[in-house]
């Protein structure tokens, strides 16, 4: 993918539009939970710093109504973590869209409100960009958790920006997607997991087309089991969709690939934290079981399948891991990835609780930290924000 990178740039007195992901949790004080997101975006930041640039940092936080702000919306706390964490004060610009003065002197950063205020930016406004676009003499794109979508700071400013460009995290984002996706070691393994093959079914599809091998698991598993003709009780599933199961098994069989089916599953009679867990055979799931996890001679299966991979892609928990005892197959899964000599992209957020859950997170080539981007780009589909960058690279 040719797009240009910040790091290509000489920055020295630019004035630098950063769009960052800084949507944050906050608890019920107003507090930032997590500060994982600001922590990753300030690779830009610094890097434009150092050269001497007007930075200012534009981000959504949380889905505000636009034109209406209001106290709860704002970016203030993330421009106070922000200062804690460059070392120096940040502050938070208010009605900055027409203001000339928007940008800081050399070598400073201010943060911009919460840019999901400004009317217009969802619809990615053609007004608002063109106003936007005005305030900067380089656009930096380094959000990839937004990429998908077309909105004024993600796509419409890189349009009429003198210069748009990619930051540090979305170019590692897209060199990671690429090297999985693109033209990737084999054997290739997909794992999709969930509750529903209807959230994950264009995925589904499209990696037929691509992998050695498509793991699924969660609910999506159940489906794929009653399509094969096997009992799943009381389980999650989505009846409807088999014969759609049943043509990403014969799509990818017509490949010489695989979707493995599990061979025992751990069912309980309820779904609670204090549910027995029994291990059964995949053909002797009862009327009143519900399938909450793989079994062991599943997860050893499917770990050997990991073993001898040269990529391995990663979007869901494979079980119910937040309870413990349905928590062995992800288990197992994870560290069998962690122990592949692979490339390993993992992504989504349940995903990125069991990583971290199991503590492996060390020890995989690539995390995404995005959600709806990081599907669609498994998806093949053409995210607007990089689509635009690649048309500017060209430009």
């Amino acid at each position: 993918m040719a797009i240009l990178r910040m790091t290509d740039l000489d920055l020295r007195g630019k004035r630098v539009f950063i769009r960052s992901d800084l949507n944050v949790p906050l608890d019920e004080r107003g507090r930032i939970s997590d500060d994982t997101r600001i922590r990753a975006s300030l690779d830009a930041v610094r890097t434009a710093l150092a050269q001497g640039a007007r930075v200012m940092i534009a981000s959504h936080l949380g889905r505000p109504k636009e034109g209406e702000f209001k106290p709860a919306d704002s970016l203030a706390p993330v421009a106070r973590r922000l200062g804690e964490l460059l070392g120096q004060e940040v502050p938070l610009r208010q009605d900055w869209v027409d203001d000339p003065g928007t940008a800081p002197a050399a070598g400073q950063v201010v943060l911009l409100e919460n840019c999901r205020l400004n009317v217009g930016e969802k619809k990615d406004d053609e007004g608002l960009a063109r106003r936007m676009a005005k305030l900067c003499d380089v656009y930096v794109n380094d959000a990839f958790a937004t990429a998908h979508r077309a909105e004024a700071t993600t796509h419409g400013i890189a349009r009429f920006a003198p210069v748009a460009c990619a930051g540090p995290l979305m170019a590692a984002e897209v060199e990671a997607l690429t090297k999985a996706l693109g033209n990737p070691a084999r054997p290739l393994v997909a794992i999709v997991a969930g509750s529903k093959v209807s959230t994950k079914l264009t995925i589904l599809e499209s990696l037929a087309d691509k992998v050695d091998q498509l793991i699924v698991g969660g609910g999506i598993a159940n489906t794929f089991m009653s399509a094969s003709g096997l009992s799943i009780g009381r389980s999650l599933s989505e009846r409807d969709l088999e014969d759609e199961a049943k043509k990403v098994i014969a799509k990818a069989s017509a490949r010489g690939a695989s979707v493995p089916i599990p061979v025992d599953v751990v069912v309980a009679s309820e779904f609670s934290a204090t549910a027995e867990a029994r291990t059964r055979k995949a053909d002797a799931v009862g009327p009143d079981d519900m399938i909450l996890d793989i079994g062991p001679e599943t997860a050893t299966m499917l770990s050997e399948i990991l073993a001898n991979a040269g990529t391995i892609v990663w979007n869901g928990p494979v079980g119910v891991f937040e309870y413990d005892q349905f928590g062995n197959g992800t288990k197992t899964i994870a560290h069998a990835i962690a122990n592949s000599k692979a490339f390993t992209l993992a992504g989504g957020g349940d995903t990125i609780a069991a990583i971290t859950k199991y503590g492996i997170t060390d020890r995989l080539s690539y995390i995404s930290t995005a959600g709806g981007a990081f599907l669609e780009f498994l998806e093949g589909k053409k995210l607007p924000a990089l689509a635009v960058l690649e048309d500017r690279a060209t430009t």
